[in-house]
């Protein structure tokens, strides 16, 4: 039985009691029943729109998924270069390896740098392994978000290595 059939049911019992509003506790029992009836049609009301609004939010919940899986889709073809450097691939094209201009001798850690050109503005500048590895920064030029895929980076510099190691034990 919902709220207001309960509310309702109550209220036909207080009316066949045929309570005297003359007194005080009879004005008491039907105003505490009126409260009772309009708070049952607002919390009806509120239902329904709660009801409502969590199916807008599934709706929406699907449309964000499709379009996340369409922005962030890992099963596109790498060989494409034109969504490499489209502003939502949802991967940011890293470029080539420069040597760190850390000349301390005493650090015996080597820091890969690397080269960033921003496919929102196109200028290039230089991050570290560390903040390549946050998975995202802004843009130091236009201060658009950009995000990083570190794994396919690495698996990318990995295979780019042996390829070259292939090469120089290659005697051709």
């Amino acid at each position: 039985m919902k709220l207001t059939e309960k509310i309702a049911y109550m209220k036909g019992l207080l009316d066949g009691m045929q309570l005297d509003s003359a007194t005080n506790e009879g004005k008491a029992i039907l105003q505490m029943a009126e409260v009772m009836e309009e708070m049952g049609v607002y919390i009806d009301d509120l239902q329904n729109q709660v009801d409502e609004l969590t199916e807008l939010c599934d709706l929406l919940d699907e449309d964000l998924s499709t379009i996340a899986s369409d922005i962030y889709d890992d099963n596109d073809d790498d060989d494409d270069d034109d969504d490499e450097h489209h502003p939502l691939s949802g991967h940011f094209p890293i470029g080539s390896v420069l040597m760190s201009d850390d000349d301390d001798d005493d650090d015996d850690e080597y820091v890969e740098q690397y080269s960033v050109q921003c496919p929102i503005c196109g200028k290039t500048f230089s991050i570290d392994e560390y903040k390549l590895e946050e998975g995202s920064m802004t843009c130091p030029f236009c201060g658009e978000p950009l995000e990083f895929d570190y794994n396919a980076i690495e698996q990318e510099s990995e295979s780019e290595d042996e390829s070259d190691m292939e090469k120089q034990d290659d005697p051709d």
